[in-house]
């Protein structure tokens, strides 16, 4: 298993730290206050940016546990990036709402930057996975 430098495990609770914060400044104020019900897309969007943010503290304690965590943030916001931004970009269709959530999503530049690649090749990739079948004696 590749070594993971004290810097870059630093450098991925600072990623974990900036989401949570950033969550709790803009996710929780409205999920713990608001005065009418949800419709089911921005109820789904605001829980699911609400347990992001949870479980992110608990990637400020273990770091390369949760990097399952940053590797799905960093998934669906390129893949978003991919089939909305940049054709509504080259299309010249690109309304505010769309270049607001462009904005938010190239915050995640910042995940490939304090991913440990060669750990996360090693241990999800590489390794061997768990046991589809019973342990035979």
């Amino acid at each position: 298993m590749p070594h993971v430098s004290l810097f870059r495990l630093y450098s991925l609770r600072a990623v974990y730290l900036i989401i949570a914060l950033g969550l709790a400044l803009v996710v929780w104020p409205s999920v713990l206050h608001h005065a009418e019900p949800w419709g089911l897309s921005q109820g789904v969007v605001k829980c699911m940016l609400a347990a992001f943010s949870l479980l992110c503290v608990i990637g400020i304690r273990y770091p390369l546990q949760m990097l399952p965590v940053l590797m799905w943030e960093l998934t669906w916001k390129t893949i978003w990036l991919l089939i909305v931004a940049l054709p509504a970009w080259q299309s010249g269709t690109m309304d505010e709402a769309t270049m607001g959530n462009l904005i938010e999503c190239s915050v995640a530049i910042i995940i490939p930057l304090a991913m440990p690649w060669g750990y996360f090749y090693a241990h999800y990739i590489q390794k061997t996975g768990d046991r589809w079948r019973a342990a035979t004696a």
